[in-house]
């Protein structure tokens, strides 16, 4: 999917240029940082493609150990949840189900932190992980707040102005993305869910 990829990247330009605009040291996001990496959220058809792909892509030890990491985890929901089971489908519950669902489980580490506090399939992260970290211009859309759980530990980096970004166009060409990978049979669901697809 190297077209919803070079979308995902235009995510990461906007990061860039944020962090360019910081200056050296004041964004404290790098590999061992795994503070954001904690909890149950929701991706998108396409995210689940690509994040299924990362897996695919592993050497077969790390593979078996990510997939334990997320069936773990979706025990953890199912124990919360009950009934809710494969294929993981986040449109099956109540958005307020849901919501229940991520605040029971916010404290939960992603399947993918791996024990060195990388991330076993950054290339292959979703756009919810792309657009952690700084506070988003996002014009018409309105202002979306950085939610890093330790800024408030950087007060240079907690008082970095919102970067802009064209958010309307990014989820107009990512809907049509979440299209196609509906056609092809996934669905929103958890990164845990994708994992063990």
């Amino acid at each position: 999917m190297p077209t919803y990829r070079s979308l995902l990247e235009s995510l990461d330009v906007w990061f860039a240029r944020g962090r360019d605009a910081a200056g050296p040291g004041v964004i404290p996001c790098r590999r061992a940082c795994s503070a954001c990496c904690h909890g149950v959220f929701d991706i998108s058809p396409a995210d689940a493609e690509l994040v299924a792909e990362g897996v695919a892509g592993l050497p077969e030890a790390e593979a078996v150990a990510l997939r334990s990491r997320a069936e773990a985890q979706l025990r953890l929901c199912s124990a919360q949840r009950p009934g809710w089971g494969p294929p993981w489908d986040v449109d099956a519950l109540a958005e307020e189900t849901f919501d229940a669902l991520t605040e029971q489980l916010a404290d939960a580490a992603c399947p993918a932190l791996t024990a060195d506090g990388g991330c076993a399939i950054y290339a292959d992260r979703p756009a919810t992980c792309r657009m952690t970290g700084l506070s988003m211009d996002a014009g018409h859309a309105g202002r979306l707040d950085n939610h890093c759980p330790i800024q408030d530990g950087f007060p240079r980096y907690a008082a970095l102005a919102p970067v802009p970004f064209d958010l309307m166009a990014f989820e107009e060409q990512a809907a049509r993305h979440d299209e196609a990978a509906l056609a092809r049979g996934s669905r929103t669901t958890t990164l845990a869910g994708a994992l063990v697809q």
